[in-house]
């Protein structure tokens, strides 16, 4: 029986994963019933289920196999859902007809909850002439526009957080302005953005030559490639993004070289895709299999990863025959290539356990020889599996085995292939796991170095009232049951915070050797961070084999992702021969900093409430509504400036009675948590109502809740919150954006709230915001 070793391990699984009927009792009553669901449901397709079903749920428990989240929560279930996190769209005609064709499909997918990634270098640049009407084109980014609303929209309407990837080709015509898009905050929230950067893109950077900007031929500029990877890189520096992928490496080294172009990625870029293509994913948890942590024997036995690895490999095959899917071409996508995406999740922790640090050219190379074990049993596995059930159905013999990658696996495989075929035409990729990672006891992510070995948590209880309890990193967790809660820290503890780029790098590209499709990684940067040296880190990325690279650091736009507030603790001082992790340090793998043991997750808390406050009532006329809408916005004086403290919302109309109280309500909460809390009036006025809005006073609003926003708004300008409507702050050394974004009275830069429970207790990881209170993932 497999058991939750945290708290938060279990109310995720009830949350997220629990099968429940739609009045909301459980059907699955623990979590051994959960794994028997998804077992049973993906041993439905063998030709002996009883056969497959309990080593489909071996390799479940103990949390050793990790699907993702979908399937978790969806196999077995008897409902219509698609048990794919992602899709890469078709590609967008040229054409106002096919555009708005392409827009429909992103809909139908993202309201059954699918991410989506789409290129829109396909799309005519801004000024080119439109033939036939007379007119010049609006160019991609205003029809990206087009997508963030609709994003936007499927939210409103009650469905998860969209999740969107938008790539451009680093010689499209609009390019510059592609890169400058989020310069604006409020503009494009709902995408990741990257830049497609060619081989001869980044030949011409190096060589300092000349770049021309083309579209069907015609060249609009041309410039110096080095300007525009300046400009590029001084994007992401600055707020982010855009990423960068490299899209001739991702093409030259796909199997599927013969059959397919790929310019899209799914959301968090590790599935590079081609049209309609779609993102099958699971997690070997090497956490969960490393054996005899922290002692002399302490490493993973490659039986056990082999057998898992391919039972892990049937079960992923069987879900392409089991799920649903929201467009009939992803499901023929889907069955011609037979793609699926295994990975590992818990690797930082396995090397910790192991006595080695993270970064360090040891754990570069133990995680080389793990990846290519879980490599090398995945194909066996899927060669197996050709023999048993049929190759791939676009499988083509010689082509395939042309590859580069097909030509790097060991030469008992090529055999195999060439006798057999082979079942998928990928198999391996490395996805953000945040979730399922907190799930499966709070294991260090993905390939990700542990991000905070512990952290304090807030819990709502059924009361009312709230409660803290500590979350700590699995292997911590493992060293404290074994050593005792007081035993200083071998040297192997690292996290994010303490490396440098370069050891950030170093393990992305030596995993990338090993897995066939890409890789979510985010490399986490200070915000001190020269600008020459954080262009190197992509150079060392490009030049190092990797096929993309994306950063984070703290900057002006987009904030400060997580505050974690350092604990003073004593050096550890392991005894030469103690462990392997003393061997490691004996053999001069690096100077350790402090560990950072203890590290607290910090939230701002709410400010109190004085006795009595002033504020100011507006009247809010709604065209289809018999009765006016009145606000009230309360503010209080901090520091001797004026900020919104609450709000009421009132009317006779009883229809509104419910919406507008729980309005109140949230919105209040969010004032009273201070920092810059005019993002409030962005989302407010992003709501389109699929009814029409109204005029009012010459302007057109999309909704009520937009009109209310329009109405916060004005209120904020009139206090001097904001600078003017549409506008950013006003100079508040009490309520600053970005990384100055303060908490009133307090001196830690806030964290962006979880718009799943409103924590600010949030962190980046793989390129995805997670939540470490409720568990929610931007990407899934």
């Amino acid at each position: 029986m497999t058991a939750f070793t945290a708290p938060i391990a279990r109310q995720i699984w009830d949350m997220k994963y629990r099968l429940k009927t739609p009045a909301g009792e459980p059907v699955d009553a623990g979590l051994d019933d959960s794994f028997r669901r998804v077992a049973h449901a993906l041993a439905a397709v063998e030709a002996e289920p009883a056969a497959w079903e309990p080593r489909f749920r071996a390799a479940l428990e103990g949390f050793r196999f990790l699907p993702a989240g979908r399937i978790l929560a969806g196999a077995g279930t008897g409902r219509s859902v698609t048990l794919f996190n992602c899709f890469v769209m078709g590609t967008i005609p040229d054409s106002m007809e096919g555009i708005f064709e392409s827009l429909k499909e992103a809909a139908l997918t993202m309201q059954q909850g699918g991410g989506i990634g789409y290129d829109f270098s396909t799309i005519r640049p801004r000024g080119a002439p439109v033939k036939g009407v007379g007119a010049d084109a609006s160019g991609p980014l205003s029809f990206m526009d087009v997508w963030d609303a609709m994003c936007r929209t499927i939210m409103s309407a009650g469905s998860r957080r969209g999740a969107m990837m938008a790539t451009m080709r680093c010689d499209h015509p609009d390019i510059e302005a592609f890169v400058e898009a989020k310069r604006d905050p409020a503009r494009l929230r709902m995408f990741n953005l990257s830049v497609l950067a060619t081989d001869a893109f980044m030949a011409a950077v190096e060589a300092d030559g000349s770049w021309d900007l083309v579209f069907e031929g015609t060249v609009y500029k041309t410039l110096p490639a080095r300007d525009l990877w300046h400009r590029i890189m001084r994007a992401t520096y600055d707020y982010a993004e855009p990423g960068v992928i490299f899209i001739d490496r991702i093409n030259r080294l796909n199997n599927l070289w013969y059959a397919e172009e790929i310019a899209a990625t799914n959301p968090c870029g590790e599935q590079p895709l081609p049209p309609y293509g779609a993102c099958l994913l699971g997690s070997i948890n090497l956490a969960a299999i490393t054996r005899d942590p922290f002692g002399a024997g302490a490493g993973i036995d490659p039986d056990e990863l082999a057998e898992l690895v391919a039972v892990a490999v049937r079960m992923m095959d069987n879900v392409v025959d089991v799920s649903r899917f929201p467009l009939p071409q992803q499901a023929a996508e889907a069955q011609a290539k037979r793609r699926i995406g295994l990975g590992v999740t818990g690797l930082a922790d396995a090397l910790v356990m192991c006595g080695l640090r993270y970064g360090t050219p040891e754990a570069v190379a133990q995680t080389g020889a793990w990846l290519r074990a879980i490599r090398d049993a995945a194909y066996r596995a899927s060669v197996d599996l050709a023999r048993e059930k049929s190759a791939f159905p676009l499988f083509e013999r010689e082509k395939f085995l042309a590859g580069e990658t097909a030509a790097a696996l060991p030469q008992d495989i090529r055999e195999g292939i060439a006798r057999h075929g082979i079942r998928n035409a990928l198999l391996t990729s490395i996805a953000p796991t945040g979730t399922i990672s907190l799930f499966a006891g709070n294991v260090s992510s993905g390939i990700e170095p542990v991000f905070a070995l512990s952290y304090t948590r807030k819990v709502l209880l059924p009361d009312g009232t709230r409660t803290e309890e500590e979350v700590v990193d699995h292997a911590l967790a493992r060293w404290r049951g074994l050593r005792g809660p007081e035993a200083p820290l071998p040297a192997a503890f690292v996290t994010a915070q303490d490396l440098p780029p370069e050891a950030h790098v170093a393990m992305q590209a030596e995993a990338q050797k090993y897995i066939d499709s890409s890789i979510s990684k985010t490399i986490n940067l200070p915000a001190e961070i020269p600008f020459d040296d954080f262009e190197g880190v992509y150079l060392a990325a490009w030049r190092s084999g990797c096929k993309g690279c994306t950063t984070y650091r703290p900057n002006e736009v987009t904030g400060s992702v997580l505050s974690v507030a350092p604990q003073p603790r004593a050096q550890p001082a392991p005894e030469p021969g103690e462990s392997p992790a003393a061997t490691v340090a004996a053999r001069g793998v690096g100077e350790a900093p402090p560990p950072r043991a203890g590290d607290v997750v910090w939230i701002a808390e709410p400010l109190s409430r004085p006795e009595t406050l002033e504020g100011i009532t507006y009247k809010l006329k709604w065209p289809d509504s018999p009765h006016a809408i009145y606000i009230t916005m309360n503010d209080v004086i901090v520091g001797g400036r004026r900020r919104p403290f609450e709000i009421f919302i009132n009317s006779k109309n009883m229809e509104h009675y419910a919406w507008t109280v729980a309005l109140t309500r949230m919105i209040s909460a969010v004032f009273r948590r201070g920092g810059d809390v005019s993002f409030v009036v962005e989302e407010l006025k992003a709501v389109f109502d699929p009814r029409g809005g109204a005029w009012l006073r010459g302007r057109y609003v999309p909704s009520i809740l937009a009109a209310i926003g329009g109405v916060i708004e004005r209120h904020l300008v009139d206090i001097g919150f904001i600078e003017a409507e549409g506008m950013g702050l006003a100079a508040d050394p009490a309520a600053g954006t970005g990384s100055d974004r303060l908490a009133v009275g307090q001196d830690r830069p806030i964290p962006s709230a979880c718009p799943n429970c409103g924590s600010f207790n949030t962190a980046l990881r793989e390129g995805c915001e997670v939540c470490l209170d409720c568990g929610h993932s931007k990407c899934g």
